[in-house]
């Protein structure tokens, strides 16, 4: 199945600053239009400054660390929020516009299968060149008909946040990950999953671990 991820991570930070800007006019912020202007003003800096970039996939990720990124220094310079409940609110912009769509679309996938643990595997194995690039490190310890573990060494959105100063920020891009997370049933599709932490989190990798449950 072809996706065209350029088309997705447009759709996807669109549908992060139209969150922002209804959030920000249910808080009776000031002038939500003129603060999310800024935004894509920093965004589109944020993103001109990145002038070596190894391949598409890593387009695609800077969208969406300089999109979070410049919502963080925005509403923080504003004073519209702060810290950790600022981070938490930017999580929720950025994960649940499409968190429905995504578990959907993974437990079709899943429900059509005649081996579920077989696609997940295929998914995987595609999204990390095609989604994720040169500039995260893979890793499979594991590998087999029965478990397939992928370790991410190497974070291009934790490095390049981390360059910026706001390496705080990468959990907010983690938890992306729980939309597809969330649609495996054991039960029903024969293999469970395990990311026991992060480099977001204070790892030193990401796990992200299947196996077979029958």
């Amino acid at each position: 199945m072809h996706i065209d991820y350029d088309h997705e991570s447009r759709a996807i930070v669109e549908a992060f600053f139209d969150r922002i800007k209804t959030d920000l006019e249910a808080r009776a912020a000031d002038a939500p239009a003129e603060l999310v202007s800024r935004m894509r003003a920093l965004q589109a800096e944020l993103e001109a400054a990145e002038t070596d970039l190894p391949d598409e996939p890593a387009r695609y990720n800077l969208r969406y660390t300089s999109a979070v990124l410049a919502a963080y220094r925005v509403l923080g310079a504003a004073g519209v929020a702060s810290g950790q409940p600022l981070i938490e609110w930017l999580s929720s912009a950025f994960v649940e516009p499409f968190a429905e769509d995504v578990k959907a679309g993974t437990r079709a996938a899943l429900d059509a299968a005649p081996d579920p643990f077989a696609v997940m595997v295929a998914i995987s194995r595609g999204r990390e060149s095609e989604a994720f690039g040169a500039l995260f490190t893979f890793e499979h310890p594991v590998d087999d008909d029965q478990r397939f573990h992928t370790d991410v060494r190497r974070c291009g959105y934790h490095d390049y946040l981390s360059r910026q100063g706001a390496p705080e920020l990468t959990p907010a891009l983690c938890a992306f990950d729980n939309s597809w997370i969330d649609a495996i049933d054991p039960a029903r599709d024969g293999f469970a999953f395990t990311r026991e932490t992060t480099i977001g989190l204070g790892g030193d990798h990401c796990p992200f671990h299947f196996h077979r449950t029958r």
